[in-house]
């Protein structure tokens, strides 16, 4: 059981992070699926865009700690399969829409760098919390978030790890527009069946010029990767995650 959903709804894949009673926090699991299904949509020409959704009120918590330390703990920081997700996410030619309603931590928020579309529900949160928990961010973020926001503005979402909320993201130009709840999913699945219906030849090739040098991006990724590897064994990092899953079990 994977806890993500895919589901074919006409030309768009939907794939659904469906674990509401963990906010929708991503296991090894959920990541293989949802890489599995970028593949899928590369290869299904009758694929024309890929929505990005949550279940329960949650887009995602981001990384599942616990399912992270223990790939640490077996010595597989490099083969957990976020960091085949992230690179599966820049190579994608399919076009990426995202819906987010509440909690978009982590992977959950440096994921709508690599989308097309993104709409959010006024209940959007993001956060960047990598240094917090003594790593460094992911999804070529230290490469992307500041041309798209500004050096000063990253900082603050990096460096200091600062929330910032749908209108902020908005007026940033991180989203296209905030919906209603229950509005959200329909509106952004209307507009990734606009995006399936263009032309795909045309839209591939005008989505590839757009996001610039893909070479560029995928060696900043597999950077930050190795640099994320070698924080993962510093005192801070431990000290951090210890923190967290002591903060998370039952009294």
């Amino acid at each position: 059981m994977s806890n993500m959903k895919i589901e074919r709804e006409g030309s768009v894949l939907s794939i659904i992070f469906d674990r509401p009673e963990k906010k929708n926090a991503l296991t090894r699991a959920m990541y293989m699926a949802a890489t599995r299904a970028l593949a899928q949509a590369d290869q299904d020409e009758d694929i024309g865009a890929v929505l990005f959704s949550g279940a329960g009120g949650f887009f995602t918590a981001g990384n599942d700690i616990g399912d992270f330390l223990l790939a640490e703990a077996k010595g597989e920081p490099d083969d957990f399969p976020a960091f085949a997700f992230i690179r599966a996410l820049a190579a994608c030619e399919t076009p990426l829409v995202a819906a987010i309603e509440g909690v978009a931590i982590g992977i959950g928020a440096t994921l709508i760098l690599h989308c097309d579309l993104v709409y959010a529900a006024p209940s959007a949160a993001f956060r960047m919390p990598f240094i917090d928990l003594g790593l460094v961010p992911e999804a070529a973020a230290t490469l992307l978030l500041p041309r798209r926001v500004g050096m000063a503005k990253a900082a603050e979402f990096l460096l200091l790890g600062e929330p910032f909320d749908a209108q902020e993201a908005l007026r940033l130009g991180l989203v296209n527009e905030m919906i209603a709840p229950k509005d959200l999913k329909d509106f952004a699945l209307e507009r990734a069946r606009c995006l399936a219906h263009k032309p795909r030849a045309a839209l591939v090739a005008s989505r590839r010029l757009m996001r610039g040098d893909r070479r560029e991006i995928l060696e900043r990724i597999d950077e930050e990767g190795r640099l994320f590897g070698l924080a993962l064994q510093s005192r801070e990092a431990r000290a951090a995650f210890a923190a967290f899953v002591s903060r998370s079990k039952p009294p």
